[in-house]
């Protein structure tokens, strides 16, 4: 079988990368296209070291693509709304992973990212990318919006609960995330000096993901989210009180109903052992989301879920979304389980 092009916009940064990663060694990808306006010219393995030996490309301009039969979008966030119209004749399938086509409402996405969207028309076109919940409108979907890491995190956490209607009123949602999930772009406030060692409350409540969560569960959500001394992964804790009590084999049957047929979500949910529940440290790399669950007094339930904010957070989700929309086997390129210690 001849391999698709795939091209990636934003290639340059740490999903960019990953998305590289993954894509070199998928046996249906025949050739990968990096773009990048500020680095064109310059090859890959400089700015993406773990791939030297793998790879001799270099980074090409826009002005420099031809089309691709499908374009991944690692672009900046409020920047990608008006770069899609006219990509839509560079490919015919376009897999964003910004964050400005994740939400149905326009006037939410105002509110969460402070700016008026210039394509709200294009908004009910995009297609979650989110294999769990939307498989079946994968398979045909010209347009895929992946979502956010921890916003893949808490909806995976909550679904088979709130997919069920077992959950009764509002779920705080608590996030950490590693420094990678702020991008490649330094900053200040993403300095090895202030990073380390800190764990630092950015958003105490109103993060931009509950947007997210809340439309693909339908439940009420405040969220919260802290920067943790680490590099790679992401954990949600999500605390809500049930609609009728569940012991906890009834809780372990309704996630086994749910999950049963996904190739990249495990239930870890363990009496005893090292990792008892969900941990982002033995995820690193792989495109799996542990999802898990406590019982506390009475109705009250926790429920967590980890993955690697650059794979199955962002760039491994993406690739899952292409495998299903070619029609091919989903753990494609997508095999690798992780690193432990």
């Amino acid at each position: 079988m001849t391999g698709i092009r795939a091209g990636i916009l934003g290639a340059s940064g740490y999903i960019g990368g990953e998305l590289l990663r993954v894509l070199l060694g998928h046996p249906r990808v025949a050739a990968v296209v990096p773009v990048s306006r500020r680095l064109a010219g310059r090859r890959v393995d400089g700015v993406h070291p773990n791939l030297r030996g793998t790879t001799e490309l270099v980074f090409r301009s826009m002005d420099d693509v031809s089309p691709c039969d499908v374009l991944f979008l690692a672009t900046p966030h409020t920047q990608t709304m008006d770069m899609v119209p006219g990509l839509r004749s560079v490919a015919p399938c376009l897999i964003d992973l910004s964050a400005d086509f994740r939400l149905r409402d326009p006037v939410v996405y105002e509110r969460y990212y402070g700016t008026v969207h210039t394509n709200p028309s294009l908004l009910a076109d995009f297609v979650p990318g989110l294999p769990e919940l939307y498989r079946e409108q994968l398979e045909e979907a010209d347009l895929i919006s992946v979502p956010g890491c921890m916003a893949t995190a808490a909806i995976l956490a909550l679904y088979p609960l709130s997919a069920d209607g077992l959950l009764d009123g509002a779920v705080w949602v608590d996030g950490r995330i590693g420094s990678s999930g702020a991008g490649s772009a330094a900053t200040s406030t993403n300095l090895h000096a202030e990073r380390s060692g800190a764990m630092r409350v950015f958003a105490p409540a109103g993060h931009r993901h509950e947007a997210e969560v809340r439309q693909a569960t339908g439940l009420e959500i405040t969220m919260s989210a802290t920067g943790m001394p680490e590099v790679r992964g992401a954990q949600v804790v999500c605390r809500g009180r049930l609609s009728t009590p569940l012991r906890e084999p009834e809780l372990r049957r309704i996630h086994r109903e749910h999950y049963a047929d996904e190739p990249f979500v495990r239930i870890v949910a363990q009496r005893r052992g090292l990792y008892r529940l969900p941990e982002p440290k033995v995820m690193h790399g792989s495109n799996f989301c542990d999802v898990g669950f406590a019982l506390g007094d009475d109705r009250d339930v926790v429920l967590v879920a980890a993955l690697d904010n650059l794979v199955k957070g962002a760039a491994g989700n993406a690739v899952q979304c292409l495998n299903i929309r070619m029609g091919w086997p989903e753990r494609l390129g997508l095999a690798f389980p992780g690193l432990h210690p």
